[in-house]
């Protein structure tokens, strides 16, 4: 089976130009984005099917390589159904942010502008462990000495013993 070189050119250019726009920040073009790349995808569907075929209900003695592939056909229906509904929520949240701040860009949040600036800090990571809830006690060092009444092995919150 061979594929149609126009259906993968005109594929691939639709996947690109849909990823273009999908990196925007204007929403309108992210809807337009994701438009083309249900296209895209549906284009891959289809050459995916090979080449038509006959519809299994047409004689009785077509061999099974003259059917046509309906997996690709209930697929495309899918996408585009799925499609449709993505392009009407996008349109939705089009419309609100327009009604709420006439402005169609995705504004920086300063929260997440925050967050990012911080140190990388992981609670699990960097939580501190008392030395006796560990099954892990570090082992005795003759050049330690212990003058504070602390039992040794033990070590206090700064991790000095």
């Amino acid at each position: 089976m061979s594929a149609n070189l126009t259906l993968l050119v005109v594929m691939g250019v639709l996947y690109a130009c849909g990823i273009y726009l999908l990196l925007e920040r204007s929403l309108t073009r992210v809807l337009l984005g994701l438009m083309l790349l249900t296209n895209a995808t549906n284009i891959l569907l289809l050459t995916t099917g090979g080449y038509a075929g006959l519809a299994p209900l047409v004689a009785k003695d077509i061999p099974a390589d003259a059917y046509n592939d309906p997996l690709p056909q209930a697929l495309i229906l899918t996408s585009i159904v799925i499609s449709l509904a993505v392009t009407a929520v996008m349109l939705g949240l089009i419309y609100r942010s327009w009604q709420l701040g006439r402005v169609d860009e995705v504004q920086d949040d300063a929260e997440d502008k925050r967050v990012a600036e911080q140190h990388g800090f992981d609670v699990e990571d960097d939580s501190h462990v008392a030395a006796e809830t560990t099954e892990f006690v570090p082992q005795e060092d003759e050049s330690v000495t212990q003058d504070d009444g602390a039992q040794p092995g033990l070590f206090d919150d700064e991790g000095t013993s």
